[in-house]
């Protein structure tokens, strides 16, 4: 491996893993590279649905939906192929990452403030990498549910851990988000460094590029109280920092000591050409915590959530990130139902 600056991160013992479901890419940067796992979301679906739909999905998926006579009209029925199309794509990424690493896709947003409906979807996406020989079994699991961070979700968080489903805790912007998710047994958590209006033309002119992200950004001491809590406590829920738009961000990052960050395939390939930097441009930093104990000690997951709930109650910034994140990923989930909808229909035509 050459030493760029990607490598070089990596050689912090921060592990590396790609935020895309571009098959393409992976196996691009694969040649240079090594990465643990794959993330997504429904605006990466949405996007790699449209690219590879003529290519590759087609095919597959209107066979998939005439053989299990699937009433595409319904929300039940469009959200069935839709789940398929998540598999699929995933599925063409997995040859590329760790033998231990996992695909990771996100539930519905419109199911983040109803328990049984997270985990319902959850289980369906299971059973829907189950049928393509991705297994979630302890000794072989190659899957991870992402679910939003709300106090109903968390407790589907809780649930699906109990019975044997990762999950990682998403739309994070919060410690007591992480705390909550590490008290339900999550496997992981993605704190946003980014809200994700600033990904979208309708937001790009809300993002701050800053010169020095460690010191500036207003989420770097927040992620970093998050990996410090999570280390004190030898809690095995692990740090993954994600929404990443520039090399001086997964630098910055990298300085904080994360398990892990999640990375596009466009950023990564920025780090896989840049050479390295110095020992001090990648030298570990040291926020002081300025959150109350009682914070970290608070239990968010008795009576129904309820303390998590107050804190977001009291935390109108955390709120509307929330909110923003879901109706963006509602939008672009929304989006590619109605690809599905009208390229299918046009297909029985």
């Amino acid at each position: 491996m050459t030493n760029s600056l990607l490598s070089q991160i990596q050689s912090l013992g921060v592990v590396v893993d790609i935020d895309s479901m571009d098959h393409k890419a992976a196996k691009s940067l694969s040649v240079s590279t090594t990465f643990h796992s794959m993330t997504s979301n429904q605006a990466i679906v949405n996007g790699q649905l449209q690219v590879q739909w003529d290519a590759s999905l087609e095919p597959l998926v209107s066979q998939y939906v005439q053989d299990a006579v699937i009433d595409i009209s319904t929300e039940d029925g469009i959200l069935e192929v839709l789940n398929l199309v998540t598999v699929l794509l995933a599925s063409k990424v997995i040859p590329y990452l760790d033998k231990t690493g996992r695909v990771l896709v996100q539930t519905s947003p419109r199911t983040a403030y109803d328990k049984d409906a997270t985990v319902a979807h959850a289980k369906a996406l299971i059973n829907e990498f189950g049928k393509h020989g991705i297994s979630r079994r302890v000794e072989q699991d190659r899957v991870c549910i992402k679910i939003p961070i709300t106090p109903q979700s968390i407790l589907a968080c809780k649930e699906l851990e109990e019975s044997g489903i990762r999950t990682l805790g998403t739309c994070l912007f919060s410690v007591p988000q992480a705390i909550a998710a590490s008290q339900a047994g999550c496997l992981s958590i993605s704190p946003y460094l980014n809200e994700l209006r600033v990904h979208f033309p309708e937001g790009a002119s809300s993002y701050i590029e800053y010169s020095d992200p460690v010191q500036q950004h207003p989420m770097s001491p927040i992620i970093y109280s998050i990996i410090q809590a999570f280390k004190e406590r030898q809690t095995s829920t692990t740090v993954v920092p994600a929404s990443i738009i520039t090399v001086d961000e997964a630098v910055a990052l990298a300085r904080l000591r994360p398990h892990h960050l999640t990375i596009s395939d466009r950023v990564l390939a920025l780090l896989a050409d840049a050479p390295g930097r110095s020992d001090d441009d990648l030298a570990a930093v040291i926020f002081k915590v300025t959150e109350e104990k009682s914070v970290f000690d608070a239990d968010y997951l008795s009576n129904n959530a309820a303390a998590l709930q107050i804190a977001l109650s009291k935390d109108e910034e955390t709120s509307r990130k929330i909110k923003e994140a879901l109706e963006i990923f509602g939008r672009l989930e929304e989006e590619s139902i109605q690809f599905l909808r009208k390229a299918l229909s046009a297909h029985e035509a």
